[in-house]
Order: C-alpha cells, then sequence, then structure tokens
C-alpha cells in the first residue's frame, strides 16, 4: 500500500483556492499510484475557528464532487479536512473520499480547550478498511493527546494511524513525542500532516512525518516547503516530493 501525506500552506477561509491547491497535491500523489492522501486539520478553510459558524457545510456540498470524481478515476482515497455542519452543531471533520462509495465523515472527538466553545464533540470513531493487511485510523490533532484514541484504533485491529493536525512550532515537539509513542505502544505505521505558514494565528512547524510501527521516525519534510511524503508498506521506500502552489 502506498500512503501519502500532504504538507500544505492554507489560505484563510478560501474553500475555492483550497480545492484548487488539493487537487494538484492530489495529482502528484496519483502521478506516485498513491492508494490514500491525506491533509492537514481544516486543510479546505485553514484552521481558522472563528470563521467556523459562516463556512460550515456537510459532506455533500457539491464544490466537494471533484475530489469524488478523483477517487473514482484514480482508485485513491483522499481525506480532506473542512468544519461541518448539523443543525447548530459545528464540527472540525475530515471528510473520506473512497472509490465508488458513499462519503463519509469523521469528526473530531478529542477538543483543545480553545475549541470547545465553538465545537461540539464527535461521538463516532471511523476506521478504513484498505485490504486484509491495511485498517487505516485516522486522527485530527488532540486526539492523539487522548489514550483512549489510540488505543481504540488498535482494538479495531488497525495497523496505520494518520494524524491529519495543525501543530504549531511551540506544539511540534510535544506530538512528535506523542505519535512516536504510539507508533511503538500499538505497533502501528503513524502519519503526520501537517501545515506550513501561518494559520489562525499560528506559526505552523511544518514536519510532517512517519513513524514505523517500533516508533522509530522514518522520514520527516522540513519546516518551510510545501509537499508530499509517500510511504510504500511493502518495500518501506518514501519519496518526497515538493510542490509550489503560490
Amino acid at each position: 500500500m502506498k500512503i501519502c501525506i500532504g504538507q500544505t500552506n492554507p489560505q484563510k477561509g478560501d474553500i475555492d483556492k483550497n480545492i484548487e491547491i488539493h487537487k494538484q497535491f492530489i495529482q502528484a500523489a496519483i502521478e506516485q499510484s498513491a492508494d490514500i492522501i491525506v491533509f492537514p486539520e481544516l486543510s479546505l478553510t485553514g484552521y481558522e475557528p472563528d470563521l467556523a459558524k459562516e463556512i460550515a457545510t456537510t459532506q455533500s456540498d457539491k464544490r466537494l464532487y471533484t475530489f469524488q470524481k478523483l477517487s473514482d478515476n484514480h482508485k485513491i482515497i483522499i481525506g480532506c479536512g473542512i468544519p461541518t455542519k448539523i443543525e447548530n452543531n459545528l464540527f472540525i471533520s475530515m471528510i473520506i473520499f473512497q472509490p465508488n462509495k458513499e462519503r463519509i465523515t469523521y469528526s473530531k472527538q478529542n477538543l483543545f480547550p480553545s475549541e470547545t466553545e465553538i465545537f461540539n464533540v464527535g461521538n463516532e470513531s471511523i476506521i478504513i478498511p484498505f485490504d486484509i493487511e491495511n485498517i487505516i485510523a485516522p486522527a485530527i490533532c488532540y486526539d492523539l493527546s487522548d489514550p483512549k484514541h489510540s488505543e481504540n484504533a488498535k482494538q479495531n485491529n488497525s495497523n496505520i494511524y494518520i494524524a491529519s493536525v495543525l501543530n504549531s512550532v511551540n506544539g511540534i515537539d510535544e506530538d512528535i513525542y506523542k505519535l512516536s509513542n504510539i507508533a511503538k505502544k500499538h505497533k502501528m505505521t503513524v502519519f503526520m500532516a501537517n501545515f506550513i505558514g501561518q494559520s489562525g494565528g499560528y506559526e505552523c512547524a511544518g514536519k510532517s512525518s512517519i513513524w514505523n510501527d517500533s516508533g522509530e521516525l522514518i522520514e520527516q519534510l522540513d519546516n518551510s516547503t510545501e509537499g508530499i511524503l509517500l510511504y510504500n508498506t511493502k518495500t518501506k521506500l518514501t519519496t518526497k516530493i515538493k510542490i509550489n502552489c503560490h
């Protein structure tokens, strides 16, 4: 299986522009025959809690059809971040597009304290069974700080844990440590997709990473370059590709 994470520089609140940026990343992943690509937290809007009520949407948003089409045509799973809403409730979500399947939404189950006044907690865990050997558990940022989240992923037979995050320069080292421990404790291959640039008042740290199931860092992007990081679970080889969207 070829697993890809995207490291992007989000355009504040501009869903249409971010869709176009995502398409460039997805095309690069397709050219590498990736089976899945996952983007950072709230990747289609940037991490902008103050704008969430205004720009929140649902998985059936027609603007997102382009991702379903790419998924269907190229047999690739795509995980994009966006605020979603159910009636008056707002969620930090990842919408997951699978080839010729209905879209599914995973909503963050563990909110950072500053998020609790705006967002609601997601109450449903999601796993993505790719094949008999690879079961993927998505996580969104603060999820990784709750041991129960990764424990639940392991109980659901996941061997791949993909964290979609906004990680600042002040918080990156702590989360790198946590994700390495998750990989080691649960014998899972772990991924972290992060932003670069500015978002939500934070200086984003980049350093999107992959750890093997012993908790060892396999590969990491830098703190200032947009691009994709690809891992082949069979060959154990990684590929870095720089993408210039701006």
